[in-house]
């Protein structure tokens, strides 16, 4: 006899038996009037270990010093864990660069696009004329979720946040680097390519150029050329 036809027979012989229903493992007391009977509430709601995403404040840091200490602070977005890699170089410098995360190793090295994606980004500088002291370099998301992607939930405080964050810097242009970064301020990638936006926000209006996160290039080399004419358009408008 196989497996199948032994359970059926079990079945079988319990419904014979009279067995009609399943039962708890504790146990019950089936001659007890019904009028009897108590009905135990349902046991509480069992709680998630991880902390549930908290949106920031209504209210938004009005300072850009203090935009950046808001940021670091682990109780805000604390789904994204106490492990934060802030803003940093310029502010003043007229150009601002957005990225989607940091890094897995920018934690450790304590700044934005570090190892071997850091120097490729310094070439990438050189190549404009600058360095990361003369630019003012962010990202989206100050933390780097362990899946390596904004999760849904998160995604449109960190978009309120970094848009305010862009209007409390206010650049002459701004170049947002990666797709998440790009439709964060509601441009279509990859169209949003190879032309100059004006993007809106409560302090006014900021020049965007769009463009490729320089961690494309190892895997598409043939990117090169475009991210060059993204960067030219952004000396273009540098120097209007």
């Amino acid at each position: 006899m196989d497996g199948f036809a032994e359970t059926l027979s079990a079945l079988r012989w319990w419904h014979d038996a009279g067995v009609d229903m399943l039962v708890d493992d504790a146990p019950r007391d089936w001659l007890r009037p019904a009028s009897q009977v108590v009905i135990a509430p349902p046991p509480p709601p069992v709680m998630a270990d991880h902390p549930v995403a908290a949106p920031p404040a209504d209210t938004l840091p009005d300072t850009l010093d203090a935009y950046v200490a808001w940021c670091a602070d682990p109780a805000i977005f604390p789904e994204l864990g106490p492990a934060r890699v802030c803003a940093a170089g310029d502010p003043a410098s007229g150009v601002m660069m957005l990225g989607d995360m940091p890094e897995p190793g920018d934690f450790d090295a304590g700044q934005l696009m570090s190892g071997d994606l850091g120097r490729l980004f310094d070439r990438i500088l050189a190549a404009i004329g600058r360095d990361r002291a003369s630019v003012y370099l962010a990202a989206l998301c100050p933390a780097r979720p362990a899946s390596g992607r904004i999760a849904p939930a998160t995604a449109a405080a960190l978009v309120r946040a970094a848009r305010h964050h862009v209007a409390l810097a206010a650049p002459k242009v701004l170049l947002l680097m990666g797709k998440e970064a790009i439709t964060a301020f509601g441009l279509d990638w990859p169209h949003a390519r190879g032309h100059a936006h004006i993007i809106n926000h409560d302090h006014g209006m900021t020049t965007a150029i769009a463009t490729f996160h320089p961690r494309m290039l190892p895997q598409s080399p043939a990117r090169k050329a475009d991210l060059w004419a993204d960067l030219r358009l952004l000396l273009e408008e540098l120097d209007r």
